[in-house]
């Protein structure tokens, strides 16, 4: 599988709240960053097993309804791929609804992802939690 079809089953996974499905795309020693973030969360989690663990706790925070706007780009190097979207959220804990934009550049060597470069918009779900 191309590194395309490996982003499409990324987002998917990401999209389903699935961390297994997700952390079984990812190479052993690979990593997730977030070069914007609301504080507190982490800057980066490396390692399958930790993306396992980390991804297994988000979600009891925030839950993606929907991805739109979806357009995958392909670059001029094969194993470079950005992705563009939109998610449709709730924050788990009071119900309430969120929209965020998000470009994700990823990096996949071997049919698994090398890093995974998350540059979300971190205001609207905090906006959210904050109000809460």
């Amino acid at each position: 599988m191309n590194a395309t079809g490996i982003v499409e089953k990324a987002l998917r996974a990401g999209r389903e709240q699935d961390g297994e499905a997700l952390a079984a795309l990812m190479a052993p020693d690979g990593w997730i960053e977030w070069p914007f973030r609301p504080p507190g969360a982490p800057a980066r989690v490396a390692g399958r097993e930790r993306i396992r663990e980390f991804l297994a706790g988000a979600k009891d925070l925030i839950r993606f309804d929907e991805y739109r706007n979806v357009v995958i780009h392909e670059t001029t190097d094969p194993g470079v791929v950005i992705a563009e979207y939109d998610v449709e959220g709730t924050v788990v804990a009071s119900g309430a609804p969120f929209r965020q934009t998000v470009i994700a550049v990823f990096r996949v060597r071997d049919g698994l992802i090398e890093s995974y470069r998350d540059y979300i918009d971190p205001l609207p779900p905090l906006e959210v939690l904050n109000a809460t």
